[in-house]
C-alpha cells in the first residue's frame, strides 16, 4: 500500500498530481468511479473532501457541490464504506478533508480509527488550531494516518517555524488568502515564500487553492514544490447533470494535469 510519504520519495514527475472532489457529489456511487479515474489518469495522491453545511475554506463551487451532497443524506459512514470498497482497486493515497467539528462530533479517537478501517491515509482538517494539534498528531500517528498541517502565505516565520516541526509529513502551502477556486495569480511573492519554507525543511510541500488550467500547473511545477492540488476545476467538472458526462470530463482534465506536469 502507498503512503503519501512514499508517493513523494517515489515520484517519477517533477511533482505529485493531487485531485480533489467531493464525496456525495453527485452521488456516491459516482464519487467511487470518479476515484477510480483519477488513480488510473495521472493522480498521484487523491483529496476527498468531506461533506459539511459551514465549509469557510471553500468557494462556491465546492460549496453547491457539498450542499448537493448533504440533501442526498450522505454521511460519513456511507463514504467510508464507498472508500473501502474502491481502496482495494486503487493505489493513489487518499486523504480525507474535513473541518475539526464532524471530527470533534465523532470524537477525535472515534473518527480516525474509522476512516483508517476504510483504508485512508491521509487527514487534512484547515481549521484544526496548532495548538490543538499535538494530541490529534498522536492519534492519526496511531492509526497510521498522516496529519497534514497547513501554511498561509500570510504566516510569521515564527509561524511556519512552529507548523514545519510539527507536522508529521508533508505540508500544505495555501496560495492565496481567502477560499478555494479564486482566481490564481503567479506571484513572484508566493514563488518566494515556497523556496523559503523549502530552504528551513526538508518535508515534502504541496501548493493549493485557486489552480484551475494547466498554463498554471505547468508554471508551478518549476517552483520546487513536491505537489500541485486542484480542487474547484475537478469539482466543477464532475457536477454535470448527466453523471457520466461528469466523469469523462473529470478524465480528460486529469489527463491534461498530469501531462502539463510531465512534459
Amino acid at each position: 500500500m502507498n503512503t503519501i510519504s512514499s508517493v513523494f520519495e517515489n515520484l517519477d514527475k517533477q511533482c505529485a498530481l493531487i485531485p480533489f472532489i467531493t464525496a456525495g457529489d453527485p452521488d456516491l456511487v459516482s464519487t467511487g468511479k470518479a476515484l477510480q479515474i483519477l488513480d488510473n489518469y495521472g493522480a498521484d495522491i487523491i483529496e476527498l473532501g468531506l461533506p459539511y453545511s459551514d465549509p469557510l475554506a471553500d468557494g462556491p463551487i465546492i460549496q453547491e457541490a457539498s450542499s448537493r451532497a448533504l440533501k442526498q443524506g450522505i454521511n460519513l459512514k456511507e463514504i467510508l464504506y464507498m472508500v473501502k470498497t474502491v481502496k482495494v482497486s486503487i493505489k493513489a493515497p487518499i486523504i480525507l478533508f474535513t473541518y475539526y467539528n464532524p471530527v470533534l462530533n465523532l470524537g477525535i479517537n472515534n473518527f480516525i480509527y474509522a476512516i483508517s478501517k476504510a483504508g485512508i491515509q491521509g487527514l487534512l482538517i484547515p481549521d484544526l488550531p496548532i495548538e490543538e494539534s499535538e494530541y490529534v498528531i498522536s492519534v492519526c500517528k496511531l492509526f497510521g494516518i498522516e496529519l497534514i498541517l497547513l501554511l498561509a502565505p500570510t504566516s510569521s516565520n515564527e509561524r511556519i517555524s512552529k507548523i514545519i516541526s510539527k507536522a508529521p509529513g508533508c505540508i500544505y502551502l495555501v496560495s492565496t488568502t481567502g477560499v478555494t477556486g479564486q482566481k490564481f495569480q503567479l506571484t513572484s511573492q508566493l514563488k518566494k515564500l515556497t523556496e523559503t519554507i523549502k530552504m528551513m525543511t526538508n518535508k515534502s510541500i504541496i501548493l493549493g487553492f485557486g489552480i484551475s488550467n494547466t498554463e498554471q500547473i505547468r508554471e508551478i511545477k518549476n517552483w520546487n514544490v513536491d505537489g500541485i492540488v486542484i480542487g474547484s476545476a475537478f469539482v466543477k467538472r464532475l457536477s454535470q447533470n448527466i453523471p457520466e458526462t461528469g466523469l469523462k470530463q473529470l478524465k480528460n482534465f486529469c489527463e491534461d494535469a498530469n501531462n502539463a506536469i510531465i512534459f
